[in-house]
C-alpha cells in the first residue's frame, strides 16, 4: 500500500501524468552513499592534476601551438601560459608533458566570462581533433630525437591512434562520450585496466552524441548520465577520463583518492544567476503554473524546495530513444564495467540500464542552451511549445549568441539540411520531438513560466 500511494501522489504532483494512459510509471532513484573531500582541493586537481599521465612534450607544445598570453585560471608557472582546458603534469617518466583536462568540456566562455561547470556547446568533434597533418609529421619527427620524450607521449599517440574516426559527431556542440567511454574500456583489462591493441569486444558503430549537462546539477542527483546509468561511487565515474592513458591500478587508486574532493568542488558550483531584470509580477504567475504541470518531474525550487530524482519512461517522455536503448547495445561495456576495478573495493559503482531518461533539476537552465539530452532544441521556449522547434537550424558555433527573452541560443531556421553547421533533427539520435508536456499550455502561460525560470 506504501509504494502504491507513494506512486498516486507522484501523479498528483505532475498535472500531465493525468494525461497518460500508459502502464509505465516514473521510477524513483534511490540515493547512493558519497565520499566526502574538500573543493579546493578538487578544483586544483581539475585545473593541475596529473589524471592523465601521457601526453604531448611541453617543449613540443609550445613549438606547435606558442604561448598563452593569458593566465585565465591564474595559475601560474609553465600551466599558465596553456589554455585553461590543459594542464603540464610529468609523465609516468618524469618528463613534461601537456595533457587535456576536465574544462574541455565542463567549461565555457560565456559572453567573456570563462563558466567552470557549464557544458561546452562550442567543442567540434565533426572532425578528428588529433592535430593536421603537418603537425603530426613535426610531431613524430621531434619525437625521435628524444627516446624520453617519445616515452612521454607514446601511450597518448596509441590512444589517439585507436580513436581516430571513432568519434565524429554530424554537428559541433554535440559531444560523443558515450561513445568514448565505450571504446576506451574495450582496449582495457577489467582487472589491471592495462591498454590491450585487440579489441575483444563488441561495440556498435554509431556515434551517439550527447549535450553536456551543468555540473552544478549532480548535488541534486541520485545517479548519473542522462539516464540514470551511473549508480553508487560518483567518483569511480568522474575518474572516467583516466582511461585515456592509466596502466594500472596503482596510477588508478591514486586518481580515485582524489575523487572526493573533485565531487566536493561539483557539488559546490552554484548556477549563475540570470544577468537581466526579472519580471517579478509574471514570474509568481508562471510558478504557480510550473509548479502545478512541472514540479512532479523537475522538482520545486527555492529554501524549501526538493527534487524528486525520478526516472521517466520513454513511452512517457517519447524524446530521441537512441541514446537510452544504446545501453542494452552495449551489453558487453556493462559487463565489463560491472566486473571491473571500477565495481569493486570500499566504494563500488556500477551501471544500471533504463529505457528512458532523469527528469534534471533545472538550476541555471536559461544558460544552459541547447536543450534535451542531446541538444536538439535551441531554446526553452521551443522546448515548451513543441510546433517552435526547427527540423534545421543553424547558430554561432565561434561564440555563444543568447536570446534572453525566449531562453536560448540564437538561431536561423534553415530549408533543408546542408553542412556539418546545420543541426538536422531528422537524423538517428538527433531528434527534437517529445516532451511535449508544454503544449497543452497558452502562450501567455508559457511566457510565464519562461520569466519564473529566469530565476532559478
Amino acid at each position: 500500500m506504501k509504494k502504491i500511494s507513494i506512486l498516486i501522489v507522484l501523479a498528483a504532483m505532475c498535472f500531465s501524468f493525468s494525461r497518460w494512459v500508459k502502464n509505465d510509471e516514473p521510477v524513483p532513484i534511490p540515493p547512493s552513499k558519497q565520499r566526502v573531500g574538500n573543493a579546493d582541493s578538487g578544483y586544483h586537481y581539475i585545473i593541475s592534476g596529473d589524471y592523465i599521465k601521457s601526453g604531448v612534450p611541453l617543449s613540443l607544445y609550445f613549438l606547435v601551438k606558442g604561448k598563452e598570453k593569458t593566465d585565465v585560471l591564474n595559475r601560474g608557472g609553465a600551466n599558465g601560459k596553456l589554455p585553461y582546458d590543459l594542464n603540464v603534469v610529468k609523465a609516468y617518466n618524469g618528463e613534461e608533458i601537456v595533457v587535456p583536462n576536465c574544462l574541455q568540456c565542463h567549461a565555457q566562455v560565456f559572453h567573456g566570462e570563462l563558466i567552470i561547470g557549464l557544458g561546452n556547446t562550442l567543442a567540434d568533434f565533426t572532425e578528428d581533433r588529433g592535430g593536421s597533418k603537418s603537425e603530426i609529421a613535426l610531431a613524430k619527427a621531434y619525437l625521435k630525437l628524444s627516446p624520453k620524450k617519445n616515452e612521454a607521449a607514446k601511450d597518448f599517440i596509441a590512444v589517439g591512434e585507436a580513436l581516430r574516426g571513432n568519434l565524429v559527431t554530424a554537428v559541433p556542440g554535440a559531444n560523443p562520450a558515450d561513445r568514448l567511454a565505450a571504446l576506451l574500456v574495450s582496449h582495457r583489462d577489467a582487472e589491471t585496466l592495462a591498454w590491450k591493441d585487440k579489441v575483444e569486444m563488441n561495440i556498435p558503430d554509431e556515434v551517439i552524441a550527447s549535450d553536456v549537462p551543468a555540473w552544478w546539477l549532480l548535488k541534486k542527483k541520485n545517479a548519473m548520465f542522462y539516464n540514470g546509468f551511473g549508480r553508487g561511487d560518483f567518483g569511480k565515474f568522474l575518474m572516467g577520463s583516466a582511461l585515456l592513458t592509466i596502466r594500472d591500478t596503482v596510477h588508478a587508486k591514486d586518481i580515485d583518492s582524489h575523487m572526493p574532493d573533485v565531487l566536493a568542488y561539483l557539488y559546490s558550483l552554484a548556477a549563475p544567476k540570470y544577468p537581466l531584470p526579472v519580471n517579478e509580477s509574471l514570474a509568481s504567475e508562471g510558478k504557480i503554473i510550473f509548479e502545478k504541470n512541472c514540479s512532479g518531474c523537475h522538482g520545486t525550487y527555492g529554501p524549501n524546495g526538493n527534487y524528486p530524482n525520478l526516472l521517466i519512461p520513454q513511452s512517457i517522455i517519447g524524446t530521441d530513444s537512441l541514446l537510452n536503448k544504446s545501453n542494452y547495445q552495449y551489453t558487453d561495456m556493462i559487463n565489463w564495467y560491472n566486473q571491473s576495478w571500477f565495481a569493486k573495493g570500499d566504494h563500488p559503482a556500477r551501471l544500471e540500464p533504463f529505457n528512458g531518461y532523469i527528469a534534471p533539476p533545472l538550476d541555471g537552465v536559461w544558460i544552459t542552451a541547447p536543450y534535451f539530452h542531446n541538444g536538439a532544441v535551441p531554446t526553452v521556449e521551443a522546448v515548451l511549445n513543441s510546433e517552435l522547434r526547427p527540423t534545421y537550424w543553424t547558430r554561432n558555433f565561434s561564440k555563444t549568441e543568447y536570446d534572453y527573452e525566449k531562453l536560448g541560443l540564437k538561431f536561423t531556421a534553415v530549408k533543408t539540411a546542408g553542412d556539418k553547421t546545420i543541426y538536422n533533427t531528422t537524423l538517428p539520435g538527433y531528434g527534437n520531438y517529445g516532451h511535449t508536456f508544454g503544449d497543452h499550455l497558452t502562450e501567455k502561460e508559457r511566457k510565464a513560466v519562461i520569466e519564473y525560470l529566469k530565476t532559478l
